[in-house]
């Protein structure tokens, strides 16, 4: 079992930037591949960014490429967002991910609780 803590989602202006921090605890972080998605009011969960477990490669969805950058710091068990230029369609309850692989589906096999990111206009 892994378990899964966000934090770090709040309040921004459009323009602003805002680091989202994904804790992780159970078992070796550094064997999973950890995932970022995101959930608006009214539309289905959609992938954001997934980094593997081995030589951090990474992947984006074309809506955050070149303004969110994901990270992971295998020492402190933490998957990182930094999301830099948010617009007000970044709104939405965001959420980590672990699994096995690098995927850019939801069948990741764990979850955390989402924290929720609101940009104003």
């Amino acid at each position: 079992q892994v378990q899964l803590v966000e934090s770090g989602g709040g309040l921004v202006q459009a323009g602003g930037s805002l680091r989202l921090s994904c804790a992780a605890s159970g078992r070796t972080f550094s064997l999973y591949a950890m995932g970022w998605f995101r959930q608006a009011p009214g539309k289905e969960r959609e992938f954001v960014a997934a980094i593997s477990w081995r030589n951090s490669i990474t992947n984006y969805a074309e809506s955050v490429k070149g303004r969110f950058t994901i990270s992971r710091d295998n020492a402190k068990n933490t998957v990182y967002l930094q999301m830099n230029s948010v617009k007000p369609e970044d709104t939405a309850v965001y959420y980590c991910a672990a699994g096995p692989r690098l995927r850019v589906d939801d069948l990741y096999d764990f979850w955390g609780q989402g924290t929720q990111v609101t940009v104003s206009s």
